[in-house]
């Protein structure tokens, strides 16, 4: 019932302010100084709800699970950091090992530490991914900084030595700094390692992991994970605007 008679008023409403448009040009003065202050105040709450609408419709759509893939992928992810938002958006000062959220972990061995990590709302035209991650680092006196991102169970199923992994990133920074990409497999008791550096230089930047090259026992892949290291931070700001892996069969020759 609520609805029905928002509609009907919502109907009256329209119609008035259609009669009032047609009869403005012959109005007397003293009638169209009511209207104009009518349609003053009408026009600033319209205005309000335009701007907001415009806003929150332009922004990438809050769970999207858009995905750049390449032909034949098999698997793909992006973190929930990038797709939704997390129940503890900022943290200062960030302790050793502290967990972003679920799946996302920031390791460094600062005595001190003058870092700050905040989720944010990506706005761009450019963006796909809902939120982004930001880090401000000031003074840095440790050996490293790294983001850990716990990879989901499935992208062990099936995983073959056949397979190429790529991990694409859209980042941001201050000033120029290295970027590694490190992917983690662990089959068994062991670990295999992968190190990559994503080109410098470069928003968008991604980078391939070839499994052909490792000794991982096929049959033992329990858990995958990646680490993003980054190499002298000091004095940045770094915002990953969308991180995304994807997972695809070679092309048999």
């Amino acid at each position: 019932m609520k609805r029905l008679l928002e509609k009907v008023l919502k109907r009256r409403s329209l119609r008035y302010w259609q009669e009032m448009a047609e009869t403005a040009p012959a109005a007397d003065l003293d009638e169209l100084r009511g209207m104009r202050s009518s349609a003053r105040a009408l026009r600033r709450n319209l205005d309000r709800v335009i701007h907001e609408a415009e806003h929150r419709l332009a922004l990438p759509v809050i769970g999207s699970n858009v995905i750049r893939k390449p032909l034949g992928t098999d698997w793909s992810w992006r973190p929930d950091l990038w797709k939704g938002q997390i129940p503890l958006p900022g943290m200062a000062s960030v302790q050793p090992r502290a967990q972003v959220c679920t799946g996302a972990t920031v390791f460094h061995d600062c005595r001190r530490s003058e870092l700050t990590v905040r989720q944010i709302r990506n706005s761009r035209e450019a963006d796909i991914a809902p939120f982004g991650l930001r880090m401000d680092v000031f003074r840095f006196d440790g050996s490293f900084l790294s983001l850990v991102l716990d990879m989901p169970e499935e992208a062990a199923r099936g995983l073959r030595l056949r397979h190429l992994i790529k991990l694409d990133v859209i980042v941001e920074m201050e000033k120029p700094l290295e970027i590694f990409a490190r992917l983690n497999i662990k089959h068994g008791p062991n670990v295999e390692q992968i190190v990559r550096e994503l080109p410098l230089n470069a928003e968008e930047c991604a980078v391939e992991f070839d499994l052909a090259y490792t000794k991982i026992n096929e049959k033992r892949v329990e858990k995958l994970w990646v680490d993003l290291i980054f190499e002298g931070p000091e004095m940045n700001q770094i915002i990953l605007r969308d991180v995304t892996i994807t997972r695809r069969p070679r092309a048999e020759l």
